[in-house]
């Protein structure tokens, strides 16, 4: 017999669920606010799984892949359009962001060093792209599955989106077949991670590898490169070099210095190119030691006054590059001696300090070391700019040109000879080529290509979550029962092959014949997959963040490089 209690408590249960009745009807009712609430909520338990570790190993902003898959399944059926256009968007703002961030160092990276590490990279994005196919033949896997499992293999989310707006591009290609690549992904990506982690320790073991020490000789090998500046006072005993002006003196620029103060007798002066200097001054220079040892022979004899640590009305300040008229000017062009009586002594560019020679041009951003009175000081800086809120404002007029510029390079046709389409860089490889170029330009006219750092990450993680998330409720509904399935299996094992062969050959031949530094190498294969997780669990072993040097320089060619291939993987294999 059912007691009036519990009468009571089934009917307020049911009273409840009327009530909020129509939350369970939104899919039908208001499918794009539905899309909106659902793709909020995967991004909610994605983020709490990525933020997960073991080991300090998590899948970090994939882990919205996976809870997209789960809510997918289970969850009711979301808006396609609205899917669509999030994917799109959100692949958009994360390769956009991406290439601006890497932009300025990106054609720096293809030299020297650079050149080799990205040689390596590109043989392994070949590889890759090559095996993928080729075991999906000997298996006798769909091809659409195949480009899903490619980049998947290779953790490189770009190329899944660029591969499957090709492939949805193409003629003759059924609706289904369009979720294959997403299945495919989602089912080759943890192995993917794995195969990554389990070929830096095999090479670890296999050459006897002691990461710390390799950190060391990384470290010390790098500040070897980049000679630091220092600072030494000269006393004038040239007897050629009196009455001379101080940008008349020979050697000046060869030697890559620059004058900060002059003092004559009791009297110390800012150095302006048009102070001129007689026997027994003392100047304070700023270079490198070689440099300084250069100049110190042309001029006279060292001393072991320090010019800055004299009493005197002249003193220094460090000012930001803000205004927009000083950009793309050189140091000598901004003529801050003659305007204002000031020196430029030193310029520090993403922590590199260099001196302030007379043809170095100013970029936003950098900061640079002035010298003279408190007054003619602050008459320069405002010169300048020295505006740290418009060091932090993103702007967005410039930013939204970028996006426009993308678009239009994406979706441009570019015919190949032997391709029977067109390649289309799309919504992944246009953009992301635009945003290289304009971060290494940096400006056109008024508009500054600059993002603050935090605005930039901001930006990548929610493009990257909004993709991750619509690729995942678009591939839920059939995850489980592929992923269980015999032919899951079998994609998985592919997977792993691509993702392990490519990496444990080029590995073994840059250390066995390279002699290629851990550091080096593990920042080299992390990058070649593109892979965050990877480059932290070989930060780790090292204790020291020297692989991500290797990591940043491959990064940009290897994801443009996954996005090519993916598009010509999909025009190749369907044509």
């Amino acid at each position: 017999m059912v007691q009036p209690a519990e009468v009571s408590q089934g009917g307020k249960c049911a009273a409840f669920f009327t009530k909020v009745s129509w939350l369970f009807e939104l899919h039908r009712t208001q499918p794009v606010a539905h899309a909106i609430g659902a793709l909020a909520f995967v991004c909610v338990l994605g983020m709490a799984l990525g933020s997960l570790k073991f080991r300090n190993i998590g899948l970090g902003t994939a882990g919205v892949l996976f809870a997209g898959i789960v809510v997918g399944h289970f969850g009711n059926p979301v808006d396609q359009h609205t899917l669509h256009f999030v994917k799109e968007l959100g692949l958009l703002l994360f390769v956009f962001t991406i290439g601006l961030q890497l932009g300025p160092g990106f054609f720096a990276a293809l030299k020297h060093q650079g050149l080799r590490l990205n040689l390596l990279a590109a043989t392994i994005v070949t590889l890759g792209a090559v095996g993928a196919p080729l075991i999906g033949a000997l298996a006798g896997f769909d091809m659409a599955a195949v480009l899903g499992i490619y980049s998947g293999a290779v953790t490189n989310t770009p190329s899944l989106g660029a591969g499957s707006q090709t492939l949805s591009t193409l003629p003759n290609i059924a609706p289904d077949r369009l979720a294959l690549p997403a299945l495919g992904y989602a089912v080759a990506y943890p192995g993917a991670i794995i195969g990554i982690i389990g070929t830096l320790l095999l090479l670890k073991k296999i050459f006897r590898i002691d990461p710390a020490r390799e950190a060391a000789e990384f470290a010390a090998k790098n500040r070897a490169r980049i000679e630091p500046l220092e600072r030494r006072t000269l006393v004038v005993t040239n007897p050629n070099l009196e009455g001379v002006r101080l940008d008349a003196i020979p050697g000046r620029i060869e030697s890559g210095i620059t004058i900060a103060r002059v003092r004559h007798g009791t009297e110390t002066v800012a150095a302006t190119d048009a102070t001129t200097i007689r026997g027994n001054d003392r100047l304070a220079i700023v270079g490198t030691r070689a440099g300084l040892d250069r100049f110190e022979g042309l001029v006279g004899r060292r001393s072991d006054e320090d010019l800055v640590l004299t009493q005197s009305n002249i003193t220094f300040r460090r000012v930001l590059v803000t205004e927009r008229d000083v950009l793309g000017k050189t140091v000598d062009q901004l003529d801050l001696d003659d305007r204002f009586g000031v020196a430029v002594t030193r310029v520090t560019r993403a922590d590199i300090e260099m001196s302030a020679v007379p043809g170095l041009r100013l970029q936003f951003g950098d900061k640079i070391n002035i010298v003279g009175r408190d007054e003619d000081l602050e008459k320069a800086a405002a010169a300048v700019g020295d505006s740290i809120k418009e060091l932090n404002e993103t702007h967005f007029i410039p930013l939204f040109i970028g996006i426009v510029l993308g678009i239009v390079l994406g979706t441009m046709p570019i015919p190949v000879p032997g391709l029977p389409y067109p390649i289309r860089l799309g919504l992944a490889g246009g953009p992301l080529i635009v945003a290289l170029i304009l971060g290494r330009i940096g400006r056109i006219r008024r508009q500054v290509w600059h993002m603050p750092a935090n605005t930039n990450l901001a930006f990548r993680e929610f493009g990257i979550a909004l993709f991750f998330a619509a690729v995942g409720l678009g591939a839920g509904a059939k995850f489980f029962v592929t992923v269980f399935s015999a032919t899951g299996f079998h994609w998985l094992l592919a997977g792993a092959c691509v993702t392990i062969l490519p990496i444990i050959c080029i590995g073994i031949f840059a250390r066995a014949v390279l002699k290629m530094n851990f550091m080096d190498l593990s920042g080299l294969l992390a990058g070649s997959m593109t892979d965050p997780p990877a480059l932290a669990f070989a930060c780790n072993i090292a204790g020291s963040d020297a692989p991500t040097v290797g990591y940043a320089t491959v990064y940009p060619l290897t994801t443009l490089l996954r996005i090519l291939s993916a598009q010509v993987l999909a025009i190749v294999l369907f044509r």
